[in-house]
């Protein structure tokens, strides 16, 4: 009997994230407006830190919104299963589908960024169910250990660098053909909507499978 989780994993194992294409580059290919799909472009953006094992053989990345429910709703299991697995390198791409509030919201984790605080600014406004305002992001930022003023500080002197990040990103997730958040590739796969922890453990066993028969 095929259940609905088998037939989206199947589907999932046929989704390869164009792999056969130029725009899918090999590692060490220099990432350049015209190849915004090189793998050092998706999977190794040096302005973005990295989650989960900086040395690990699989990466997963998710594009997300942080007024998203799905997103909010997928952080914990996809938070669970880097932890349990423990090879998974986790890069957490901004894409402020939603304009307007998500925007700055996502200018202010990157912000953080400068003083180390990316992830703890990540997970506080993910991890809110409240409705995401100008002072709520102040309030989430600073209950989760942010230096406000001083990311405020920051997102002014690097306006220029975080505004490409995001162009980067939103071009990335356009590129792939996302619809929406989340959205992820996990390792050669592209893997639009919400997952369970069982669904990311079955994408990162064929994406691990899949890099073995390329090895072959």
């Amino acid at each position: 009997m095929i259940t609905r989780r088998s037939a989206l994993m199947t589907a999932l194992s046929l989704a390869p994230a164009l792999a056969a294409s130029k725009a899918w580059a090999a590692p060490g290919a220099p990432a350049s407006d015209d190849n915004v799909l090189s793998t050092e472009a998706v999977l190794h953006d040096p302005d973005i830190p990295v989650a989960g094992n900086p040395d690990g053989d699989i990466t997963i990345v998710e594009w997300s919104d942080y007024r998203c429910p799905y997103c909010k709703k997928v952080a914990p299991d996809l938070r669970q299963v880097v932890k349990d697995d423990g090879k998974v390198r986790l890069v957490l791409k901004d894409w402020p589908i939603f304009g307007g509030i998500s925007v700055d919201a996502a200018k202010m984790v990157l912000a953080s960024k400068y003083q180390g605080k990316f992830f703890e600014a990540h997970d506080a406004l993910i991890g809110s169910t409240a409705k995401l305002t100008a002072s709520g992001i102040t309030e989430l930022l600073g209950a989760g250990g942010v230096d406000v003023a001083r990311a405020t500080k920051d997102l002014e002197a690097n306006g220029a660098a975080i505004e490409a990040i995001l162009a980067r990103s939103d071009a990335q997730a356009k590129a792939f053909g996302f619809q929406g958040t989340p959205a992820f590739i996990v390792g050669r796969f592209r893997v639009p909507g919400v997952l369970d922890v069982a669904m990311f453990k079955q994408a990162i066993k064929d994406a691990r499978a899949a890099a073995a028969q390329q090895k072959k």
